[in-house]
């Protein structure tokens, strides 16, 4: 297939799935449940690992960190259960590897700064996400926004009413340029309608897609942007983290692949 050309080099773009390496290429005799909970919780993936019926079948070994893979078991399904690591280019390259190795349902979690007033840790669906980030474009043609998979959003929200949870769609900035968020650059993605700014959610929903698996994505507020006069870290969103494991636990037994 043709590689669309562009002066510009990350507006190139190449459909071909089978690369010179491939996220399986080391062959690791490992079968992943098809349910994946891939979430940006830090510490928190591993004390739950170690206080829950669940053992570790792998290792994703980057360069600078080794990335335990679990195998939970939650209400009686197995369920893959991974920490993500921070910044696109990482995070879609762990997926990749996830997915390679049998990973087709999966749900991610994960702080965001606030672009409105929003309370924090208030927990938030994106539909949409705008591509200001460098991975997204090695996984899906140039377009300014990827949308986020219907089928994980449902699974989301109706997991989030049955915990009595009100909720909230909204458009999201991936970005991955955190000491670059201007005060004109927030002003302009703000009048775009985005609500949040975050670093992955656009480059993972084009992985899923190009490697047709579906994917969504749980957003709790952490600090807030909403006043660029006067940037407020808060508590980088506190204690969400354990409630947001729940939420990703019990949605993604309602997904169902396409």
């Amino acid at each position: 297939m043709d590689i669309i050309r562009n002066e510009i080099p990350i507006l190139e773009f190449d459909a071909e799935k089978t690369a010179v390496i491939n996220p399986d290429h080391e062959g690791f005799d490992m079968t992943l449940p098809s349910k994946c909970v891939y979430a940006f919780l830090g510490e928190y993936i591993d004390e739950y690992a170690n206080q829950s019926e669940t053992k570790q079948v792998g290792t994703f070994n980057s360069a600078t960190k080794d990335y335990p893979i679990y195998i939970t078991r939650y209400k009686g399904k197995e369920i893959c259960l991974c920490q993500a690591p921070v910044g696109a280019a990482a995070a879609t390259q762990l997926m990749d590897f996830l997915i390679a190795y049998g990973v087709k349902e999966i749900i991610s979690a994960g702080s965001c700064g606030a672009l409105e007033n929003f309370p924090e840790g208030t927990f938030l669906v994106p539909y949409r996400a705008l591509r200001d980030e460098g991975t997204s474009y090695h996984y899906a043609p140039p377009s300014r926004f990827m949308d986020i998979d219907i089928l994980a959003r449902n699974a989301i929200e109706q997991t989030i009413t049955e915990h009595g949870m009100e909720y909230s769609e909204i458009l999201t900035w991936s970005t991955d340029g955190f000491f670059r968020e201007t005060k004109e650059m927030v002003a302009y993605r703000k009048s775009e309608g985005c609500a949040v700014v975050e670093m992955e959610c656009s480059a993972l929903a084009a992985c899923a897609k190009f490697r047709n698996v579906t994917w969504g994505m749980i957003l709790y507020t952490a600090d807030s942007l909403a006043n660029v006069e006067k940037y407020d870290e808060r508590n980088w969103g506190g204690n969400a983290s354990e409630y947001a494991l729940r939420l990703c636990l019990d949605a993604v037994l309602k997904v169902e692949n396409k």
